[in-house]
């Protein structure tokens, strides 16, 4: 339990160290492209170009942030196999808080009182959900659950490229939700992933869970990468956490048999609830940066 408590806040620092960083890397790769007129960066609905995104993610700040990016993917990995998914997952989010506290020195970023308020009931939530939490599950898992979550993902990716395609500009939000819900398959797919003990590379790389993680894993990143470049650093990330938190949770207690301790499966949910409330508030409350082309980046 320790060592999967400990990967997840590995795993909470690095993600939201990295989200400041890429975001910083695609708003300088932003100003530094900016032409006259029409854009050749951006579609006609205001979109980025995949030119666009991968320029973006060539800039130092934002490699910077996807080393950061494997740190809390290993620590992720760790912490789903050792730890229940709704505790993980939502320790995992609280990357919010790091994103946003950072935010300030980083990206010009207010905190208000409220600001804090929703911070500590981030703090708190998780505090009470590491007290409540139970053991993991091990309820055994059909195989058509491992294909479900491959065609899932398929499916849920190719929506969140359509939505960027017919938003254009205003896809921000969406694109980090949809993000979200692929990070969270990624790490349902971790769980549930054969081969892994004892190590069996054979099995391992049949199992459609394996894929699982590459095509979310990839996917989830180009769709936030989008997200980075569309909107505010902390909309898009209080979009992703919604979606990498719950989906998971949810499966995590439905499917896989995670629990609480006895009697406080109320107090969990209560707990859950109100870090991801508490989370998407720090991203609401802080979103100085308005639109896209709207936030002031020091690119010194």
């Amino acid at each position: 339990m320790l060592i999967g408590l400990m990967a997840a806040a590995l795993a909470c620092v690095g993600y939201g160290t990295a989200s400041v960083l890429q975001a910083y890397g695609a708003r300088s790769s932003e100003v530094g492209g900016a032409g006259h007129g029409q854009r050749a960066d951006v579609t006609a609905t205001g979109a980025p170009t995949l030119r666009s995104t991968i320029n973006a993610a060539l800039t130092p700040t934002f490699i910077a942030g996807m080393v950061l990016d494997v740190v809390g993917f290993l620590g992720s990995i760790v912490s789903a196999r050792l730890i229940p998914l709704f505790l993980s997952q939502t320790i995992i989010s609280a990357n919010l808080v790091v994103t946003a506290v950072l935010g300030v020195r980083v990206l010009g970023v207010r905190l208000r009182r409220r600001d804090w308020m929703a911070i500590a009931t981030v703090v708190v939530s998780l505090l009470v959900l590491g007290l409540t939490a139970g053991r993991t599950g091990d309820r055994p898992v059909e195989r058509a659950l491992h294909w479900g979550m491959l065609a899932a993902s398929v499916v849920i990716l190719g929506a969140g490229i359509a939505v960027i395609r017919v938003l254009g500009a205003r896809a921000a939000v969406p694109a980090g939700l949809i993000a979200g819900v692929l990070f969270g398959a990624m790490a349902v797919a971790v769980r549930v992933l054969d081969g892994v003990e004892p190590l069996r590379v054979g099995v391992l790389l049949t199992d459609p869970a394996a894929w699982t993680i590459v095509i979310a894993g990839l996917g989830g990143f180009y769709l936030f990468t989008v997200a980075l470049q569309l909107g505010s650093v902390n909309g898009a990330v209080a979009a992703l956490v919604v979606g990498e938190t719950v989906v998971p949770g949810v499966i995590g207690v439905v499917l896989l048999g995670d629990t609480a301790q006895p009697g406080l499966l109320w107090l969990a949910g209560v707990a859950f609830v109100g870090a991801v409330a508490g989370a998407v508030a720090v991203a609401m409350f802080g979103a100085v940066e308005q639109a896209h082309g709207t936030a002031k980046v020091d690119t010194r």
